[in-house]
């Protein structure tokens, strides 16, 4: 346990339930009404599922104070029993195995206000410097249930999705995917939006941005052919962002090289300005870095690189591919999408500065490290571990397995080959494991159970003795033989320690330090 206390609301949202196992999500239409003067959500979700085995009980999730008011399944009325954020529906319907059936939930209230969005999220109500509304959500972790009823767990993403959202005429939503149509309201005085989402979506990736929006869009030729790029900004912020956010198609040309195909052609790639600081909504990457490079306009790495680029719309677009395409089936692996995407960022660099730019900036990040848990959480309850050590860590984690494996087309392929063996899925760790050490052709189980499973750094110790360097790893699992990289007497070498004291020949006796590379992420200490 990584320091936390769980309670039943936890295991309710975060583990698998019998009340959910048995059916698939495959479509929803969310039909609501977004009110900003009374901050209230009113509407309905359709859930369409296929049916994995018979049962009769149906888990829904939403968060108070928002309130189911009815489900309908063929015009029935059925019953509700809530426990917390879990709903749990009986169905009188028989379950056949392999049909497709569809509940309708209707639900209305005011939805949590988010405290410090993104990462303490919900609703965000702001009014732009025209006194115009500017209304968000962002839930990743708290979950999407805090807005809009659904089956709140990453294991299972919903194929498709309509998103119906009624705003205030004088407004704009902005979602995922396609604008479909805008429906005028006119005895209403309100407009709805119809965005349509082809790909598979986890949860907390959909999202609302109403606003006083303009947008314009350009065509980006990508590896799958013309890409639709669309920016949505606040109208008084239209000049700066055109010439800013040029930075969109230097990110998709370095992404695609390294990590393959924008994995989400069908739908295009938004990018829409948010009252907070940005998220990765699929399709639709939030943006609120004020239109400057770096994080806020500040080097997280401390190299000078971190301000080449704008971070929110490199970091966060890269989750397109780590979060968007390949995700997580639970939250304990959160590193899948943090990890990747944080090196995504040395990517970008080394792409158009070069590999030892990229690498200074991802060992730039170490210094946020804390090694106070191990990054892979708590399976099967909504943990909330989410600390900087699952991006930085994460990202020179696989700066470290690059190091080992010395062939960057290779690193490369693997890449990109996570993202086309596990197109539109979910995945476990394991599963990631697996495949790296099978492109790499490396052994590489120890190496994961040292970095991600448990907090301790390897340490290469070393001391001289008698014409030898003597040499081992510490602080390690037993058997753990990571080669290391060094150059001694002038002569570039790759040693391969283990837990046991081995020896090097050493030309002179000296007080020479080994020179040890430093892209790998381990501590360094002269004994005796």
């Amino acid at each position: 346990m990584n320091g936390q206390n769980y309670y039943r609301q936890d295991s309710l949202r975060g583990s698998i339930t019998p009340e959910r196992a048995w059916w698939d999500v495959s479509y929803y239409h969310l039909a609501i009404e977004v009110k900003p003067d009374s901050r209230e959500i009113i509407g309905s979700n359709w859930v369409y599922y296929k049916v994995l085995e018979p049962y009769d009980i149906l888990q829904i999730d939403l968060q108070v104070p928002l309130k189911i008011t009815k489900v309908l399944q063929d015009g029935e009325h059925l019953s509700i029993r809530s426990e917390g954020n879990a709903h749990f529906i009986t169905l009188t319907k028989p379950q056949r195995v392999g049909n497709i059936e569809s509940i309708q939930i209707f639900y209305e209230g005011k939805p949590q206000t988010a405290k410090r969005p993104p990462w303490d999220g919900g609703l965000t109500w702001e009014q732009d410097d025209n006194g115009m509304d500017f209304i968000a959500t962002s839930c990743q972790g708290l979950g999407a249930s805090v807005w809009w009823p659904n089956k709140d767990h990453m294991y299972d993403e919903v194929d498709s999705m309509l998103m119906s959202i009624e705003v205030p005429k004088a407004l704009v939503d902005v979602s995922n995917g396609r604008l479909r149509d805008v429906e005028q309201n006119d005895q209403k005085g309100t407009k709805t939006y119809h965005w349509f989402v082809a790909n598979p979506i986890n949860n907390y990736g959909v999202n609302i941005n109403i606003g006083d929006y303009v947008s314009w869009s350009e065509p980006y030729i990508g590896l799958n052919g013309p890409l639709d790029v669309t920016y949505w900004v606040l109208r008084e912020n239209e000049v700066k962002a055109k010439k800013h956010f040029v930075e969109v198609p230097r990110m998709l040309e370095a992404f695609e090289f390294w990590m393959g195909p924008y994995p989400f052609y069908e739908d295009g790639f938004q990018l829409v300005e948010a009252p907070y600081l940005g998220m990765e909504h699929q399709s639709s990457i939030t943006y609120g870095n004020q239109f400057q490079n770096g994080y806020l306009g500040k080097d997280l790495s401390g190299t000078g690189w971190g301000l080449k680029f704008d971070f929110i719309i490199v970091h966060e677009s890269g989750h397109e591919w780590f979060a968007n395409n390949v995700t997580f089936k639970d939250a304990a692996d959160i590193w899948i999408h943090e990890g990747f995407t944080a090196y995504s960022e040395s990517l970008f660099v080394e792409y158009f500065y070069g590999k030892s730019a990229g690498q200074e900036y991802c060992r730039g990040t170490r210094k946020g490290i804390r090694n106070k848990f191990p990054i892979i959480g708590d399976y099967d309850v909504n943990s909330s571990h989410k600390d900087n050590d699952v991006y930085s860590k994460g990202a020179n984690i696989l700066n470290t397995v690059r190091q080992i494996l010395n062939n960057d087309d290779q690193w490369r392929q693997t890449l990109k080959g996570i993202g086309a063996a596990f197109y539109h899925q979910t995945v476990t760790t394991e599963q990631i494991e697996t495949f790296i050490a099978k492109q790499t052709g490396m052994e590489l189980r120890l190496f994961f159970d040292q970095y991600l499973r448990t907090s301790q750094i390897p340490i290469f110790e070393y001391h001289k003795e008698k014409g030898k360097l003597m040499y081992r790893w510490d602080e390690t699992l037993e058997g753990f033989n990571m080669p290391i990289d060094l150059k001694i007497d002038d002569k570039e070498i790759r040693l391969t320690p283990t837990t046991s004291w081995q020896s090097y020949p050493m030309a002179h006796q000296n007080d020479l330090v080994p020179e040890i590379d430093p892209n790998y992420y381990i501590e360094v200490k002269q004994v005796r």
